[in-house]
């Protein structure tokens, strides 16, 4: 199978623990450039958050924010926000308990909470700035996605709102909170129908938990070998550590490089 488009998750799979794009995983992106494959990043960032990273890798098409927002060369072309009365919904469980919120529109993010430590240690953890404070953002404009910070074991205080919302944790204070149904795989959807290509003709790169729909898509999902073991089945091929050429093997065995 030729495939045409390669879909990269960022953090653990583009790039490391450091947060830094592993030398030879930059190589390896600009040989697949070269063969005219199109290499897209698929994650859960919103796209204020991965600019610094695509400019260096030269790609210039996303699926953010766990396919809630979807940009090809420059354009959107997908947008999926959460609906207000979904959004009233979590904010008034989170407000009862002091849970910190951040909510992401298309060009900003903004806490409901000054200084909590749950969202500066989250968001510091993703090496960007630190969110503004407006708790009435939400009222205003297109949300995509939020932050909810809780610990683990106070997850069941949300348990009332799943059938509307979605929630998948990816750091130890920290949830992202997207509609119901979504995920990555429907950007991914989105994208693939407007260049009318087909699921079997592309490749994705996980690490994570809301990477599942997304490997579980495509014509062949590879794994990283720094995954969550909960990926695992829901992979082609499980590839090599991020920092062990990851990219690269799993495109070797892709049949899109050569070793």
């Amino acid at each position: 199978m030729a495939y045409k488009i390669v879909f990269f998750d960022i953090d653990g799979t583009l790039i490391n623990e450091q947060k830094e794009i592993p030398a030879d995983t930059i190589k390896a992106i600009a040989e697949l450039k070269e063969s005219g494959v199109e290499p897209v990043i698929a994650t859960g960032r919103a796209p204020y958050f991965i600019k610094p990273l695509a400019e260096q890798l030269g790609i210039e098409s996303f699926v953010c924010l766990n396919g809630g927002y979807v940009v090809y060369k420059g354009v959107p072309l997908y947008k999926r926000e959460i609906e207000k009365h979904r959004l009233e919904a979590l904010v008034k469980v989170a407000a009862e308990h002091n849970h910190g919120l951040v909510f992401e529109g298309e060009h900003n993010f903004f806490a409901d909470k000054e200084d909590h430590p749950f969202i500066i240690d989250s968001v510091n953890s993703l090496k960007v700035d630190l969110p503004g404070y407006n708790p009435e953002f939400w009222k205003t404009d297109g949300i995509y996605q939020v932050f909810l910070h809780c610990e683990s074991h106070e997850e069941h205080l949300y348990d009332g709102l799943h059938s509307e919302l979605k929630l998948i944790r990816w750091h130890p204070q920290a949830i992202d909170v997207l509609p119901a149904g979504g995920s990555k795989a429907q950007g991914i959807e989105a994208l693939l129908d407007k260049l009318g290509l087909t699921a079997a003709d592309a490749v994705a790169f996980g690490d994570g938990l809301n990477d599942k729909e997304m490997l579980e898509t495509v014509g062949f999902g590879v794994a990283m070998g720094n995954s969550h073991p909960e990926l695992l089945p829901y992979a082609d091929y499980v590839t090599t550590h991020v920092d062990e050429q990851g990219i690269r093997n799993g495109l070797v065995k892709a049949g899109l490089l050569e070793r």
